[in-house]
This record gives C-alpha cells, structure tokens and sequence, in this order.
C-alpha cells in the first residue's frame, strides 16, 4: 500500500472501482444477511449460491465475504452493541433493517479504515434501497448514536 500524498498532503481518496465493489459487496452482504437470519440456512450454503447466481465481476467478494462471516462471528457483541440504542426489542426490529445495522455495526467496530461517517452513509442507502418506506431514518438514527461508542475518537475529532 503506498502512502503518497496530493500536493495538500492527503493521503489519495479510493479509486471510484473500489468505492463500487465495496458498495456492491456491502448490498450483496446485507441481503445474505437478511437470509441467514429469516431461512436459518448455514453461511456456507448462502454464500455459495450468492456467488452462483450474482455477478462478482463487480464485486468486491473478499469483502463480502469478510461482511458475512464477520457479522455472524461477532453477531453477539454487534447485537450488544445495538441494542442500548433501539426503542424496542431487537427481535422486533424489521429484518432488512435489523441486517443493515449488524452489517454497519461490524464495520464500525472491525473496519476502522472505513470512516465511520462513510460507515453511516452507507447502511442509510442500503436502508433506503432494501428497507421499509422511513426505515432509513430508525436506521441513520441507531448508527449515529452508535459511532462515538465504538468510534468516539474519530467522532470527536470530526465535531472539532
């Protein structure tokens, strides 16, 4: 990995290719997730026929895969993580939404190279996308309490 920096002295912004397998790799997660958690299937099972019937082309699939193993690796601290901040009981959550935060969750608390406000930003469009009609609001209201538990430093510096 190069650290080269612009003519500013910051560090290169991602190149557009990788924002896109990332995204894509983000949405295809979240709808595996989604089916974990309602079919009950195993991981292994989901994550062969999500490669059998998308395109990966455009995907970034080791981070899918990191995405979908990670979550349900982690699934009781990202549940523990999420649940001081719902005004209901998690398995009272929609699942679309209930996969998004998870999957947001496990960015936020494993993937520090992701920023947290990208972290945010993105759960809200798949939320948007996959989602009931306002879910994106319950879901960008979770995530925003949630970053400066697990991303306090970075909030912080982001409000100076």
């Amino acid at each position: 990995m190069s650290l080269n920096r612009d003519d500013d002295g910051h560090a290169p912004k991602p190149a557009k290719g990788k924002i896109a397998t990332r995204r894509a790799a983000r949405s295809l997660a979240m709808q595996a997730l989604y089916q974990w958690h309602m079919a009950g299937q195993s991981l292994n099972e989901i994550e062969a026929q999500f490669r059998v019937d998308n395109d990966f082309n455009h995907v970034d699939g080791a981070y899918f895969h990191e995405l979908l193993t990670g979550v349900a690796r982690h699934k009781p601290e990202i549940d523990g993580a999420i649940k001081p901040h719902l005004d209901r009981p998690l398995d009272e959550l929609d699942p679309v939404e209930l996969a998004v935060l998870r999957l947001s969750t496990y960015e936020m608390m494993q993937r520090i190279d992701v920023p947290y406000r990208v972290v945010i930003n993105e759960g809200i469009e798949l939320a948007k996308v996959y989602g009931a009609t306002d879910g994106h609001k319950f879901v960008n209201g979770v995530l925003d309490k949630l970053a400066p538990d697990l991303r306090g430093a970075e909030v912080r510096r982001g409000k100076a």
